[in-house]
């Protein structure tokens, strides 16, 4: 049984110099990358969201990143603007293992923000 691993992204992205690009849920735009890491096991990016959700930043674990044009500076992600907004609140410590926790059971499957990819 394969096992399910949100925080290392697929390895035909390439995630070097994203911070900036516009970030493109289901349903549109979300707002643009403030942050991102590509450490093994604990990849992510931080979205600066636009008033949508009163610019709060939202972290999205490595495995909602569906693909990533550079061309027109754009990362599109696997979830609806609905589900990230309702997403847990973002905690600036990252490595705080209760928050990865949280953000496991949201977007990891069985969770309220999972979204099976193929």
């Amino acid at each position: 049984m394969p096992t399910y691993d949100m925080w290392t992204f697929r390895e035909d992205l390439v995630t070097d110099q994203i911070i900036g690009y516009e970030v493109e849920a289901v349903d549109g735009s979300i707002g643009e990358i403030d942050n991102a890491t590509d450490e093994l096991g604990a990849s992510f990016i931080v979205v600066k969201t636009g008033r949508w959700i009163l610019g709060k930043p939202v972290v999205l674990p490595a495995t909602v990143v569906e693909r990533i044009d550079p061309d027109v500076e754009k990362v599109y992600v696997s979830r609806t603007k609905e589900q990230i907004k309702n997403a847990p609140e973002y905690d600036e410590a990252l490595t705080d293992d209760d928050y990865r926790v949280e953000l496991g059971r949201y977007y990891g499957p069985g969770g309220a923000g999972y979204r099976k990819t193929s």
